[in-house]
């Protein structure tokens, strides 16, 4: 199914595309009770910074961009100060802003974009795979679980706790 779908870095062409995105899962969180990314968080600008970073990457189907993810390389300080602790201390993935086009939901888009994320950690030769998502987030919170996930602790994001996972990749013999 994943060679139906790319997945790349963003290009700052595609920055309404992807804010269009965005917008419909902030909507989407608000509709569901939420006050995940109700604060003005994620913004245009926040993607304008991830693709200059290079950490703005697209889920494509057709070149048509239909889901939207932020992916560093050691790089979450907050991830320093966890209440928990990681499975592992060594190099890792992060992604953050895991977002699915409206019209797309449905179809485990988001979990072929996470194994996508687990390709990428391994050709980078990192073996571990964290991530952190609001208490409520259910639809977050039950990927992780069908990935294989483990329940790490509390991070701490704009002053608010977030539920910590980490996957630990296995290397090829």
């Amino acid at each position: 199914m994943q060679s139906n779908y790319q997945f790349r870095k963003a290009t700052l062409t595609e920055i309404p595309q992807i804010w269009e995105i965005l917008k419909q899962a902030i909507q989407r969180r608000k509709e569901e009770g939420s006050n995940q990314w109700q604060d003005g968080y994620p913004n245009q600008k926040v993607i304008q910074n991830d693709i200059e970073n290079g950490y703005g990457f697209v889920l494509t189907e057709k070149e048509v961009v239909i889901g939207y993810t932020a992916v560093l390389i050691n790089d979450e300080p907050e991830y320093e100060r966890i209440v928990g602790k990681w499975q592992t201390n060594s190099d890792f993935v992060v992604y953050h802003r895991v977002a699915i086009a409206e019209k797309n939901l449905g179809k485990g888009l988001a979990k072929i974009m996470l194994g996508f994320i687990e390709t990428f950690a391994l050709e980078n030769n990192i073996y571990s795979v964290k991530a952190d998502t609001n208490f409520d987030n259910k639809g977050m919170l039950a990927i992780f679980e069908r990935l294989g996930y483990v329940y790490c602790g509390e991070v701490y994001f704009r002053g608010s706790a977030r539920k910590a996972y980490e996957k630990v990749l296995l290397k090829a013999i």
